[in-house]
């Protein structure tokens, strides 16, 4: 009887590999919490092409909009663990919604496991050209003149970029008026038409408007220079210190996938991240790939709710 258990035991964990070898055998569906030409969307369809390539089965990405990323965050997390169903999420679904909503019906420990960190999307802090504001000196010296009367925009309530406005302010001292919009495009419109004096925008959203000379950039959010314009200053080298922040985007699978089709996927993405067309197709929209072993964004994920879930705890953000 012990050497019959132990024979199943054997068989069972030689199986594994044996279906990570074989991993995939039909097409992969990836989830985008988000409508088509977000973030979530163009990473997915980016990834998704590649991985068709290399391993020859269609990788399908399907949109599923709604609910702050509930809708497609939902449906993976009930997913067969098998590595069939994926999700492209972003940041605001790991790390700000756990925050924001106390009902959540996902739960990242719980129900996904991680692959890898796929892209990194800096935002800017934007004047439009008509603003008195030139530097972030005179937008923090405004705000401490008339506190709570400078307004700023951002795509919506409980977004990352709203996050970074009450950041600003908790770290000088100082108190904005929040203009939510619905998205980032309506945000930058405004901004560009002197609607508003000031926003925090992806920086794609921002780069049309400052080449037309109808806004300039005062500052990036993350820590480090953007690709997308590296004479742009950081916050932090403009006196706002401990700001980094950016929306990124990471691969999820259902809990319970096993550990060598976790890997195999790893292994695969990382590889296309680093491949030169991957790198330019995702530079056009000013967006950095990144890659990273499933532990490095575990504990990104958890570092970032740590962090922006201060904020929004110490701000008092709440969602539409």
């Amino acid at each position: 009887m012990v050497r019959f258990l132990g024979l199943l035991l054997s068989l069972f964990v030689f199986a594994l590999p044996a279906g990570a070898q074989t991993y995939p055998s039909k097409p992969i569906h990836i989830l985008s919490p988000y409508a088509p030409g977000g973030i979530s969307d163009i990473a997915a369809r980016i990834v998704g092409a590649k991985l068709t390539e290399a391993w020859g089965q269609q990788v399908v990405v399907e949109n599923k909009p709604g609910g702050n990323g509930f809708i497609a965050m939902t449906a993976a997390a009930k997913a067969a663990p098998d590595g069939y169903t994926l999700v492209m999420a972003t940041m605001g679904d790991v790390a700000i919604n756990p925050a924001l909503f106390k009902d959540m019906p996902y739960n990242m420990e719980r129900d996904f496991e991680p692959i890898a960190v796929v892209s990194d999307a800096p935002m800017v802090l934007a004047a439009s050209a008509g603003s008195p504001f030139k530097s972030v000196a005179e937008v923090i010296a405004g705000a401490q003149a008339q506190p709570g009367r400078i307004s700023v925009a951002s795509p919506g309530n409980g977004s990352i970029n709203q996050i970074v406005i009450e950041w600003i302010g908790l770290n000088t001292g100082t108190q904005f008026q929040h203009i939510p919009y619905k998205g980032g495009a309506p945000a930058a419109a405004a901004l560009a038409a002197g609607d508003i004096p000031l926003a925090v925008l992806a920086s794609s959203s921002a780069a049309p408007h400052v080449k037309s000379g109808r806004a300039r950039v005062l500052a990036v959010t993350m820590a480090h220079k953007s690709p997308f314009n590296p004479e742009w200053p950081t916050l932090q080298e403009q006196g706002v210190k401990d700001i980094d922040a950016s929306n990124w985007t990471l691969l999820l699978a259902p809990k319970g996938t096993p550990k060598p089709v976790i890997d195999k996927l790893n292994a695969e993405v990382v590889k296309i991240l680093a491949m030169p067309d991957v790198k330019e197709r995702f530079a056009g929209g000013g967006v950095e790939t990144v890659g990273s072993t499933p532990a490095q964004l575990d504990a990104r994920i958890k570092e970032e709710a740590a962090r922006l879930g201060l904020i929004v705890q110490k701000a008092n953000i709440k969602p539409d």
